[in-house]
């Protein structure tokens, strides 16, 4: 897959993500990636949990072609083709409205994206849960009482420069919003990179 666009971090995290989710999912279920990107993660996870049945997703059209190779060309059952979604949307259109799953995974997406994203993606998440179900996100955080890594810093001060409305969240503000969605933050791993795998459920 060469030939396909990917990205370094993804091979990078994608075995110690991968290490964590088995701990923490169950044995089957049905799981929703938001802001797939290359669909690297998608792949993956798929191939190591064979009774998960996982669904890519993006909110860039233009991205959906290559996740739909990766998937046809991982001969895979229980990967499936990507659905265009923005959880900027009132209502995630591309899904059914009693559409629900164990688990929604998003990776490396609130930082790149405006604040309001957060709100959204834990109201979207609500929604489509199933009772006990795991809201699953990953990426660079700032904790209060904890001294910001260096590395997070800079790139920070990167992704603002891109676009003032971007930058690394504030887990307290994170799990604030996940709290006027009905979710709660039941687990925070830390995880290669300065980064952090963050477990809500309701």
């Amino acid at each position: 897959m060469e030939d396909l666009p990917s990205s370094p971090a993804a091979d990078r995290n994608k075995q110690p993500i991968l290490d964590v989710l088995r701990r923490v999912l169950g044995e089957r279920g049905a799981a929703l990636e938001i802001a797939s990107g290359t669909g690297q993660h998608a792949a993956w996870f798929a191939a190591a949990l064979g009774q998960w049945d996982w669904q890519p997703s993006d909110a860039d059209a233009a991205m959906l072609p290559a996740i739909a190779e990766r998937v046809a060309r991982s001969g895979l059952a229980n990967l499936r083709p990507p659905l265009l979604l923005d959880v900027m949307s009132p209502r995630w259109s591309s899904l059914d409205a009693a559409q629900r799953f164990d688990v929604i995974y998003c990776a490396n997406m609130l930082h790149i994206a405006p604040a309001a994203a957060c709100a959204a993606l834990m109201a979207g998440a609500a929604r489509h849960l199933v009772a006990g179900g795991l809201l699953i996100t990953y990426g660079p955080y700032f904790e209060a009482d904890v001294p910001p890594a260096p590395s997070n810093l800079a790139f920070d001060q990167s992704l603002r420069a891109r676009d003032p409305a971007w930058g690394i969240r504030h887990l307290d503000e994170v799990a604030a919003e996940a709290r006027r969605a009905g979710l709660a933050l039941r687990e925070r791993h830390d995880m290669p990179a300065n980064n952090l795998l963050l477990v809500f459920g309701a």
